[in-house]
């Protein structure tokens, strides 16, 4: 019993993130790059204050529950439960070293102008933005995979 509701809280929490992330990906971050650079740095900083608490909590409460759900499980669903875990770590990570940095020199933009390489610091905080993005969504299908698939004997 206690499985099931592992397992439909790692799914809610990596359903929410994935989404989250994809919602950021296809729509913010265009967004960003359409608007002048001054309007972005502004929304940018806006932004990060708000999704902080709220993303740093989905990716601990997938990782959290992945790990719990590996933790409880056996064979297959044991290996797949802890991949999702692991990639919801690696969107923390990715997070936590890339993307706050430059969120963080972002902040300072938004005061002081931004510095002549701006351009590829923008970059770079995409790329990032585009890594976790997929660990998130490969964390959820994986997570959906679980709760899919037939347990065999070995589960």
């Amino acid at each position: 019993m206690l499985v099931r509701y592992v397992k439909a809280l790692a799914l809610l929490s990596s359903g929410l993130l994935a989404g989250a992330f994809m919602y950021g990906a296809t729509n913010v971050a265009p967004t960003f790059r359409a608007v002048p650079l001054d309007v972005r740095l502004t929304f940018h900083t806006a932004l990060m204050r708000m999704n902080g608490p709220v993303m740093q909590t989905l990716m601990g409460l997938t990782f959290v529950t992945a790990v719990a759900l590996a933790v409880l499980s056996r064979g297959r669903t044991r290996l797949i439960a802890a991949g999702a875990g692991v990639l919801a770590l690696v969107s923390f990570v990715v997070t936590r070293f890339g993307n706050v940095p430059i969120n963080t020199r972002i902040k300072v933009w938004a005061v002081e102008g931004a510095p002549a390489d701006h351009a590829e610091i923008l970059a770079r905080w995409d790329a990032f933005n585009y890594v976790r993005t997929a660990a998130g969504i490969l964390a959820f299908g994986l997570l959906i995979w679980i709760a899919l698939r037939r347990p065999s004997t070995q589960d």
